[in-house]
């Protein structure tokens, strides 16, 4: 089976990968809230959901759906709006719970699969994650560096294993806030307020991308 001819432009790839991951946004705080609210393994169980969410991307990208978003501008202001109304929930939901993180215990606020498929969900609903597919990915698929489905295979696994490391370490950082927090009814809901207006600021800022088109 032929393999890859060019490989150099991988490490150009991962660095451009790495750079958006590490930017805070919706994905980052959809993670550090689960932590914060449940624990490591929902954190974990979040990183997860994102991951599965790039992957959904990554194939997507690879079929060309970037480019029917491009055609159809309406359909890409429609996700971009839907994006922003559930993160905007989420976020509320958060904030106007003053208890949000105060009820920080041993029992979830929800199951495992749950907060796999709110990660999803988030993930699938970032628009700009189709301007990256859009704007980026086609330029590091060429003919002539070996098979395209090998090539898009290869860079799915760079854009997976840079957020499961980014992600993960958050997911786990956050966990040990945790403990922290357990003890400190004020931190809790200090927290979970600022991660609450997090979501809603960047729900508020995909909401405004998406009407201008980004």
């Amino acid at each position: 089976m032929p393999g890859l001819t060019q490989t150099t432009h991988l490490w150009l790839f991962f660095a451009m990968v790495f750079g958006i991951i590490v930017l805070p946004g919706l994905d980052m705080a959809f993670v550090m809230a689960s932590s914060l609210m449940d624990g490591r393994r929902s954190g974990l169980s979040a990183v997860a959901g994102i991951v599965a969410g790039g992957a959904v991307h990554v194939t997507l990208g690879a079929i060309g759906i970037g480019v029917v978003l491009k055609l159809f501008p309406a359909a890409f202001t429609a996700m971009a709006m839907a994006g922003a109304l559930y993160i905007t929930w989420i976020g509320l939901s958060l904030w106007r719970g003053a208890t949000a993180l105060g009820e920080v215990g041993e029992t979830r606020s929800r199951s495992l699969p749950a907060t796999f498929g709110r990660a999803l969900l988030t993930c699938l609903l970032n628009p700009k994650a189709y301007v990256f597919m859009l704007a980026v990915f086609p330029q590091f698929l060429r003919p002539e560096y070996g098979p395209v489905w090998l090539q898009a295979v290869v860079l799915g696994l760079i854009i997976a294993l840079t957020q499961a490391g980014v992600y993960g370490a958050l997911a786990l950082g956050a966990a040990g806030a945790r403990n922290w927090l357990r003890g400190h009814p004020e931190g809790q809901v200090w927290a979970g307020q600022a991660v609450g207006a997090v979501l809603v600021l960047g729900a508020l800022y995909t909401a405004w991308g998406g009407w201008r088109g980004f």
